[in-house]
């Protein structure tokens, strides 16, 4: 899940999830009613589907801060 998200076997919800998380991480320029349609599709609600924005948004938002200040990066025990 790690290195490829994309390749990971996932269920509908989770998949919905993941694809969603991923596009605003890497393109959140590109999010649209569609995305959001999807999410809903998946039995999310107005509240999950601002949860998932939040959580995606604010662990990028930590993360290009730490980057930003040069903050190393933990060890991982994946490898």
């Amino acid at each position: 899940m790690a290195r490829d998200p994309n390749a990971a076997t996932l269920g509908a919800r989770s998949r919905a999830l993941v694809t969603y998380a991923v596009r605003l991480t890497r393109t959140p320029h590109a999010i649209d009613a569609h995305d959001v349609e999807a999410l809903r599709e998946a039995g999310l609600d107005d509240r999950g589907i601002h949860d998932l924005a939040s959580v995606t948004a604010y662990f990028n938002f930590v993360n290009r801060m730490a980057s930003g200040l040069g903050v190393p990066l933990e060890e991982s025990d994946t490898g």
